[in-house]
């Protein structure tokens, strides 16, 4: 296999698709108003590039941890590693080399940066080694990793996190995380018996876990938009709690059927959910300072 092959393999097995997830990154300093500031914008874009950079060592990681779970399963037995497209050995040592980059780079930005990388690292790491074996711990450590994506936006731009805020990015990554765990069991059926990190789950508690996600969720980002509404004038994030509300219904919809197994196909796939992602995000900047 030619160096080149190899190095396109190891691209894919870092997965690209997912690297949207490392927006997420921008929505601290956007809320707060300063992500057009140049030097903001900087530090914010090199960020997101530090967490694409760890999350793809995670994600090379994982694969070579569940080589053997993935090569039973319908379509993971695809990815690079599963696939023998790209030595365990190779994705280590390109995992190794992207995490070492992401802390050392975030260190040229801020410590605070560094330290939260740092985190990402380690809790996704404990996630791989085992955690992604005990209920709830699981779907913990997998939503935090949203979470820190966007602290990590707030520390680069130095702006203050909202409790509100934070209290959106925890459980709407719930929300998420939950739905695509009961998306993968209502796709796999019996052969998600193969797979210990579903097996854990019924359909009936996952349900239980994306309905109060959801409702946490909802409520915080009610609260978050009267309280960064303006005092008077035209108040646009109060306005934006209805897309954002149909939105999370519509999501719903698509977790109810089973199809929200990849979050970031289901929004690109789904044109009435990506209107409502822009109505939202219209309405929720028209009112920012």
């Amino acid at each position: 296999m030619s160096t080149f092959t190899t190095a396109r393999a190891v691209l894919r097995a870092t997965r690209p698709r997912q690297w949207m997830k490392n927006l997420l990154v921008l929505a601290a300093p956007l809320a707060a108003g300063v992500l057009a500031q140049p030097d903001v914008l900087v530090r914010v874009l090199g960020a997101a590039a530090l967490m694409t950079s760890a999350s793809a060592a995670i994600y090379l990681l994982n694969d070579v941890v569940d080589v053997e779970e993935d090569r039973q399963h319908p379509t993971k037995r695809h990815r690079p590693i599963a696939a023998g497209a790209v030595e365990a050995r190779t994705g280590v040592a390109v995992a190794i080399a992207l995490a070492v980059l992401a802390v050392a780079g975030s260190l040229a930005v801020s410590v605070d940066l560094a330290v939260v990388v740092a985190v990402y690292l380690a809790l996704q790491v404990a996630y791989v080694s085992g955690l992604k074996h005990e209920p709830v711990l699981d779907l913990a450590v997998v939503s935090s990793g949203f979470l820190l994506r966007a602290v990590a936006g707030g520390v680069a731009a130095e702006v203050p996190l909202s409790q509100w805020f934070l209290m959106v990015a925890a459980f709407g990554s719930l929300y998420m995380v939950a739905g695509k765990r009961y998306s993968e069991l209502r796709t796999l059926g019996a052969e998600a018996l193969t797979r210990r990190s579903l097996s854990l789950y019924s359909d009936s508690f996952l349900r239980f876990v994306w309905g109060t996600a959801a409702g946490v969720t909802i409520t915080a980002y009610c609260l978050w938009a009267f309280e960064i509404a303006p005092p008077s004038g035209t108040p646009w994030q109060t306005i934006s709690v209805a897309p954002f509300v149909i939105a999370m219904l519509r999501y719903g919809a698509d977790i109810d059927r089973g199809a929200a197994g990849e979050p970031e196909e289901v929004v690109l796939a789904d044109p009435i959910l990506l209107a409502l992602a822009f109505l939202w995000l219209g309405t929720f900047t028209l009112g920012l300072p």
